[in-house]
């Protein structure tokens, strides 16, 4: 399990290598940054350090995988800071609730930046990925109406597919952000690999899909 420090000077810290077939954890930091660039099997390992206070100020804790409810760690979240890879965060326990993504960077006083009205519960690791990507999307639950296949950024599927929602969708390859309005702005979805049947039963009702992005390697 992670553990947190008191102060922003303890935000020096050692990475360590995994060994095979270990899940990795969170961990507390030290001094050694010799395996700033390490692979897995699923992708570079990312690294984000959250703090109590605006301005890496109070408490900290530091996390190199998923963490499904971060209280136990820290009441209160208002700043963090990405040392790399890339990250979903939610507003609430257990991956839900609003969503937001961060890439490598300070976030001196995210609730302000990013426009979110709660702090960070839970954060999710978005593995690096090389490769293809491919996505199915779908006018209607369960695969249904209208269908297309995407193998590269759409910023409007209106205007490219005359499609005006979008309720399921099946993601074949790669890791993709899906926005509720064109040209990837307004609330967002990280999608993984999977097939997503009913938007509205994964608790996403009254959201209307109208844009995608690939989460390139080149973002890490």
């Amino acid at each position: 399990m992670g553990r947190f420090s008191s102060s922003l000077h303890d935000a020096r810290y050692k990475r360590e290598r995994v060994k095979p077939g270990r899940a990795s954890v969170c961990r507390s930091k030290s001094n050694n940054s010799s395996t700033a660039n390490m692979s897995t099997d699923m992708g570079m390992r990312g690294k984000i350090i959250f703090y109590e206070d605006r301005n890496f100020m109070g408490r900290s804790y530091e996390c190199m995988s998923d963490c499904s409810d971060m209280y136990s760690y820290l009441s209160r979240c208002h700043s963090c800071r990405v040392e790399s890879g890339c990250f979903m965060v939610y507003d609430r326990p257990n991956y839900m609730g609003n969503q937001y993504f961060m890439r490598r960077g300070e976030y001196a006083d995210y609730m302000s930046m990013m426009g979110m009205s709660d702090c960070i519960r839970s954060c999710r690791m978005i593995p690096m990925y090389r490769g293809s990507y491919r996505m199915r999307i779908y006018e209607r639950e369960n695969f249904g109406g209208q269908m297309y296949e995407m193998m590269d950024d759409c910023d409007n599927i209106m205007d490219r597919y005359r499609m005006n929602n979008c309720m399921s969708c099946n993601v074949m390859d790669g890791h993709w952000l899906m926005y509720e309005q064109p040209h990837y702005r307004g609330r967002m979805m990280y999608m993984r690999p999977g097939e997503y049947r009913s938007f509205m039963n994964m608790g996403w009702s009254g959201m209307r899909f109208m844009s995608m992005r690939r989460i390139m390697d080149s973002w890490y």
